[in-house]
């Protein structure tokens, strides 16, 4: 959720800190706040409600000076989003202040111990009773400030990712997570702290992920202290290389990165699937499913959890591997895993889809069923995050960033590595002929090409788009792999558009769903040529004698449905378990242009973060 940034070295600190905020800001925009320490050794604390160029407003004129500071982008959680709620928080005296991603669940009795010892606060937050928490420490016990920091978070109960700040220590900046992101960034003589990469990449590309229930100090000098906030044991932080571009993280032209990463999709599963698959000498190769063949070939089930367009991806995924593989799969909401005592043994695999690899409730979800000895998988796409971390094998999607908050490219790559595993499950257990394995392969190769084709139908999609900017309510329906491409079409004009939306399989439209259809009901049909056609036909048939506006998704040359919905868009001829992956462009398309038209803010839609960091 909320994005950190912190500095501390020689250069001026402001310039850096928002900057990596702006580069942070798909993680949280409700508001933003900066604390520096300036050149006259006073902290100074700028917050705002909004996003962060009205923070950047908010300091012209004020005093920005210094070079130790930290920056946050809040995705409110506890507290509306106001200046006040806004992070930095501070302590009685203005001379400490924190920042902080994630939440602190026993934040209410931490609270009310703090108020009857004289603390007031000033915020609805939860981080705020960290920063008293910290001070009563400091006040209270003969320890330095990185000790009060530990023993302050000894006592909370919750996900954190914390940079604090102190007047009375400004060659120091303390840091610590737990569930949260947290990466230092290593230069000449200084060092930087964020909640990804992202911000570090103009500065260095020298990097260290903390764990897990760590804390570091990072000194002015460049030196960093690794400990574990348990016991205070110090650790020697492994040092890795940033795998990000600066253009990556560029619009490149585009007027939205939303636009820009659905026209990155064909070199992006390009990039999934490069090295793993061979159509000339036919073969598939995931490293992780290699390395744990007689698991997967041997397991009772598969389970797969994830969250929002990961678990329709994850949908997909059950389709392709019950398919191709003859395994049986089950998909789970990460978020209600847990929750409802699900029977895990040591002889299932667990894949968790993640597109950040920090989501709260599919790492929760890992959690348990790690502890129940399953095998683990994860499929995600930023290299070194926690998922990638704690399972034990997986599958980076290489989609590269993926800054819009609606996913794109993030889908169709977890649908292509899902797509490589069935068919390498099915080589390994000899479900599928050879004569349509190699088919498989040489198909799935083709997508890319397939998928550039498509999207130079945008102009009539966009065209599309100004008849039904209007609409009050979408219904979207698909059959077979094409249903959970229903739920991600209208969950992204959700998103984006803030059009109520509905995905359903096409039979259960005459369970309930048809009682909505009229003249004024737009309904979006994935009808590609597979073999669900003839039903998906008379479904067809039913909205259009209710007068429904009829948006088809059909394969190339198609005739009878063209003939009968008022619009029609084309997606080249494939294999079916392939089709979700082409027929999803025209519906993300589709949004866009709508939410564009009603003039929302596409890459960062309302009470919408990019990574949910919490549960």
């Amino acid at each position: 959720m909320c994005g950190i940034v912190g500095y501390i070295g020689k250069k001026d600190a402001f310039p850096i800190i928002i900057n990596g905020l702006k580069r942070l800001e798909y993680r949280g925009y409700d508001s933003a706040g900066i604390a520096l320490l300036s050149s006259t050794n006073k902290l100074n604390i700028y917050k705002k409600k909004g996003k962060v160029k009205a923070l950047e407003d908010e300091t012209i004129g004020q005093d920005i000076s210094g070079t130790i500071g930290i920056g946050h982008t809040r995705w409110a959680t506890h507290g509306e989003a106001n200046d006040v709620n806004a992070h930095p928080h501070f302590n009685s005296n203005s001379d400490l202040a924190v920042i902080h991603n994630g939440i602190i669940e026993n934040y209410y009795s931490l609270k009310t111990e703090l108020q009857a010892r004289g603390y007031v606060f000033r915020s609805e937050t939860d981080t705020e009773v960290l920063v008293h928490l910290i001070e009563d420490i400091l006040k209270n016990a003969a320890v330095n400030l990185e000790e009060a920091v530990r023993l302050a978070l000894s006592e909370v109960i919750g996900a954190y990712a914390i940079v604090v700040i102190s007047k009375n220590d400004p060659d120091k900046l303390i840091v610590a997570k737990l569930s949260s992101p947290l990466v230092v960034g290593f230069g000449e003589n200084e060092l930087f702290v964020a909640s990804d990469g992202s911000p570090l990449i103009e500065h260095t590309k020298k990097v260290s992920y903390l764990e897990d229930g760590q804390m570091a100090i990072l000194h002015r000098d460049g030196n960093l202290e690794v400990k574990s906030i348990k016991d205070n044991e110090t650790h020697v932080p492994y040092i890795d290389e940033l795998q990000l571009k600066l253009e990556e993280i560029e619009k490149g032209g585009f007027e939205h990165f939303m636009m820009k990463e659905i026209h990155e999709q064909p070199i992006a599963i390009k990039n999934s699937i490069r090295g793993r698959i061979d159509s000339e000498q036919f073969w598939v190769n995931l490293g992780g499913v290699r390395e744990h063949e007689l698991r997967f070939k041997n397991a009772n089930k598969i389970t797969i959890v994830a969250c929002g367009t990961s678990w329709h991806s994850a949908l997909i995924g059950e389709y392709l591997i019950e398919d191709l593989a003859r395994i049986n799969v089950e998909v789970e909401y990460a978020s209600e895993f847990r929750y409802r005592n699900p029977i895990i043994t040591e002889n299932d695999v667990i894949i968790a889809i993640s597109q950040s690899g920090e989501t709260a409730d599919t790492r929760a979800a890992l959690e348990l069923a790690k502890s129940k000895g399953a095998l683990t998988y994860g499929i995600c796409n930023v290299v070194g995050s926690s998922i990638s971390r704690m399972t034990d094998a997986g599958s980076y999607t290489h989609a590269g960033p993926e800054i819009g908050v609606a996913s794109t490219k993030a889908f169709t790559t977890q649908v292509s590595i899902l797509a490589l595993m069935a068919l390498q499950l099915a080589e390994i257990k000899g479900t599928l002929s050879q004569s349509k394995f190699h088919q498989y392969i040489t198909e799935l190769e083709a997508l890319p090409e397939k998928i550039e084709k498509i999207l130079k139908a945008d102009p009539y999609i966009q065209e599309i788009a100004e008849t039904f900017q209007h609409a009050s309510n979408f219904l979207y329906l698909g059959r077979g792999y094409n249903f959970p491409v229903a739920l991600e079409g209208a969950l992204k004009l959700k998103e984006i558009s803030y059009i109520h939306a509905e995905g359903y399989p096409a039979a259960e439209m005459k369970h309930g769903p048809i009682a909505l259809i009229d003249e004024n009901m737009p309904v979006v049909v994935l009808a590609p040529h597979t073999q669900h056609y003839e039903k998906v036909l008379s479904n067809i048939e039913e909205v259009k004698t209710r007068k429904g506006q009829l948006i088809a998704i059909v394969t190339e040359g198609d005739t009878e449905i063209s003939n009968l919905a008022e619009f029609v868009i084309q997606i080249p001829a494939t294999d079916e378990p392939f089709t979700p992956i082409l027929s999803v462009i025209p519906l993300q398309l589709l949004a866009y242009h709508i939410a564009v038209l009603r003039g929302c803010d596409v890459d960062q839609p309302r009470n919408l973060a990019k990574s949910v960091t919490v549960e």
